[in-house]
């Protein structure tokens, strides 16, 4: 597997982040059903992708995370804010309790809002389930405690998971496949099989659509599997009559974003870091946006390396330019 691979196939955090995004609801009633019955789902909800960015900007660690931050309102109307943190990595962090608190009372002190920390832990170690941090000194003491949800919980209920209604078990099917899989033809079976699953359950196009970008994400193949993959999905659609995704298409973008990947880092090493990701960037959003309007590419000149690395991530799961670079 080449290098370029070997980094896509252990982006998950990008599917993360989308998923919560568009499926909330389904995340919350799957995953934490008892926070799920405290909300008013009938105001919607709210991601606040900005107001975290403020908290978190000078807590990056280097390693992945699809923190998520959601406004939604309580059943009694009080607005609440719900911190959403997703350990996506294959080595559980020993201060992760840590830096849930962090973010908690960083929240609390800038915006003054009732905030509710939860916890997602994707990695496959079985001892690793923090669910409190805990500090004392001289008489000042700390706990804090959040709800978590351990997904390879999940492994021994997926008779469960397969029969659930909710679009969100297919998130965590695709993430426990994705951990527990490394041969390139078992991954393709249980991707298949994943994207069957979905057209069975009858679900609405932009529910296909949505599905489909995160599980291909976040279940990746080696590129000599792709036609396999590709050919099984154009089958599946023709023989339930959706033809609801374009694989042809999908590989056609996501080649042309890898491509762009490649020229920016050999433009980074011919005029230095922080000018080769801007023009990485500026590629990857042409590739996928088309040319950029003028205030695009004042933000792209105005951000740091680590927001330019940021964005690149995410490019491929942002619906437009305005939910990646922020509304102008």
């Amino acid at each position: 597997m080449s290098e370029t691979e070997s980094q896509r196939s252990t982006d998950h955090d990008s599917p993360w982040k989308n998923a919560l995004e568009t499926h909330f609801a389904e995340f919350s009633a799957l995953l934490f059903p008892a926070i799920h019955q405290q909300v008013d789902w009938s105001k919607g909800y709210t991601p606040l992708d900005k107001e975290l960015q403020q908290i978190t900007v000078e807590a990056e660690s280097g390693r992945r995370y699809a923190d998520k931050l959601v406004k939604v309102y309580a059943n009694d109307g009080t607005e609440t804010w719900v911190l959403i943190h997703v350990e996506v990595q294959g080595e559980p962090e020993d201060a992760f309790a840590e830096r849930m608190y962090t973010y908690q009372y960083r929240l609390r002190d800038r915006y003054g809002i009732d905030v509710v920390s939860i916890a997602v832990l994707a990695d496959t170690r079985e001892s690793f389930r923090p669910t409190t941090f805990y500090y004392e000194r001289w008489g000042c003491e700390v706990a804090f405690t959040f709800p978590m949800a351990k997904l390879i919980d999940w492994e021994a209920q997926w008779e469960a998971l397969e029969a659930s209604d909710n679009v969100f078990a297919l998130v965590i099917m695709a993430q426990l496949r994705a951990k527990r899989l490394t041969d390139g033809n078992a991954r393709t079976q249980a991707k298949i099989k994943l994207v069957r699953l979905m057209f069975e359950r009858n679900y609405s196009r932009e529910q296909i659509q949505q599905l489909f970008i995160v599980i291909d994400w976040m279940l990746q193949l080696p590129y000599v599997l792709e036609p396999t993959f590709r050919q099984a999905v154009y089958e599946i659609q023709e023989a339930k009559k959706m033809p609801y995704i374009n694989t042809f298409e999908r590989h056609g973008i996501e080649k042309g974003l890898l491509q762009g990947r490649e020229e920016g880092h050999k433009a980074g090493l011919e005029q230095g870091t922080l000018l080769g990701e801007r023009r990485f960037l500026t590629k990857l959003l042409n590739k996928r946006f088309g040319e950029l309007p003028g205030w695009a590419q004042q933000r792209i000149e105005e951000a740091d390396e680590t927001q330019l690395e940021r964005w690149a991530d995410d490019v491929f799961e942002a619906h437009s330019l305005d939910t990646l670079l922020g509304s102008h």
